[in-house]
């Protein structure tokens, strides 16, 4: 995606703010018995993450996985010879709890994650979730967001067929599909040109974990590493769009989300499948940035 080059241009800046409405974000927990005042968030990201939950009962901690993996993508602080590269060095990180401990969550809970996310000031908002049924409750949700000015990235769906997924679909989301190293489709990876937008890396993304303080689902359930350990899917390209986006914005060269979305998707390189499977490319850093 040419990051190097374009982290020669713009590294990102803390005045962007970048909401993962997801699982949550590993901040660590005071109450545990071997106390984890920090968690894992001084890797995932150089500032101070805010957090907010919509699951009842949850705090705004990651207790799956999924969303500090995305988060880390995003804005893993980077430069540190620790760790893995974020998209963006310096961000400031909103973890947005809408999903509990299995990756579960209500409607009504992912439009209130985004919702929040615009009136505190997200300027990039990330939807690495999905339903096959377009409800209004969502496109409403979605519709406020950009009108408060955030660019939505959002994951196209891991069924490998055509079918739409919201709320990648909607008009006002930026729907990503994923490619392999080999720049090709991902085979999991939904895709139609008349939906999709861009594409970007997807498969096997190393990232951020949970750390071996705090409960991780995808760790204990289904083996993955704490710490760090790499993913695949739709919900693993949609960062590496959010984070472009962020980078766009900390550019400085676009005052609207109209102006980075427009950015991003007509620098995208046309690899194979452009036209087919998604309508503009796989992302280019640099070329969304110089």
């Amino acid at each position: 995606m040419n990051a190097y080059a374009a982290w020669d241009i713009t590294v990102g800046s803390p005045s962007v703010r970048v909401a993962i409405v997801d699982t949550g974000l590993d901040v660590g927990d005071p109450a545990y018995v071997f106390p984890d005042y920090t968690g894992h968030e001084d890797i995932v990201s150089c500032q101070t993450p805010i957090v907010q939950s919509f699951v009842s009962g949850e705090t705004g901690n990651d207790d799956n996985g999924h969303g500090t993996h995305v988060s880390g993508t995003i804005g893993a602080c980077t430069n540190n010879a620790t760790g893995v590269a974020g998209a963006n060095w310096q961000v400031q990180l909103m973890g947005v709890k809408v999903l509990d401990y299995s990756g579960s969550g209500s409607l009504s809970a992912v439009a209130s994650g985004i919702r929040w996310s615009a009136d505190n000031g997200a300027k990039v908002i990330n939807l690495s979730l999905g339903t096959s049924s377009p409800f209004k409750t969502l496109e409403r949700a979605v519709n406020y967001a950009w009108n408060k000015g955030a660019v939505l990235a959002c994951a196209a769906g891991n069924d490998g067929t055509g079918a739409r997924t919201y709320p990648a679909a909607y008009t006002n989301c930026i729907a990503v599909a994923a490619t392999d190293e080999n720049d090709a489709k991902a085979d999991f990876s939904n895709y139609g040109a008349s939906w999709v937008d861009v594409a970007a890396p997807g498969v096997n993304i190393l990232s951020t974990m949970q750390d071996q303080w705090d409960w991780c689902f995808l760790c204990y359930g289904y083996g993955y590493l704490e710490g760090y350990d790499a993913l695949s899917g739709t919900s693993m390209a949609t960062p590496h769009v959010a984070g472009l986006a962020a980078l766009v914005w900390a550019r400085g060269e676009c005052t609207t989300n109209a102006c980075v979305r427009a950015k991003i998707e007509s620098t995208a390189d046309p690899i194979a499948g452009t036209g087919t499977y998604w309508k503009y490319g796989r992302v280019n850093y640099l070329g969304a940035v110089n």
